[in-house]
């Protein structure tokens, strides 16, 4: 009995921990693409972009970016369709 309750609690916790990372890779991927957009002066609309990119300095709704950055952003993107993410 005591060796099924140490399993189901380390099971338990390997399922807690792979959600936690699931969730900050997700978000680390949606921050770093929308750190592009900011350093680009993207305005954000969403609730959560404006709490964590500062608008004050925004100009666009439309940025260029470089090939490199389009890139990035492209492989971002494709990594959270893979994750399933949903950060917004």
């Amino acid at each position: 009995m005591r060796r099924l309750s140490l399993h189901l609690l380390a099971t338990s916790l390997l399922v807690f921990t792979a959600q936690s990372a699931f969730a900050d890779s997700c978000y680390d991927l949606w921050y770093e693409r929308n750190a592009i957009y900011d350093d680009n002066g993207y305005c954000f609309r969403t609730a959560l972009g404006k709490r964590v990119f500062d608008n004050s300095d925004c100009y666009t709704n439309d940025p260029s970016f470089t090939k490199a950055e389009q890139r990035r952003i492209d492989q971002i993107r494709r990594q959270e369709k893979r994750l399933g993410c949903k950060v917004n």
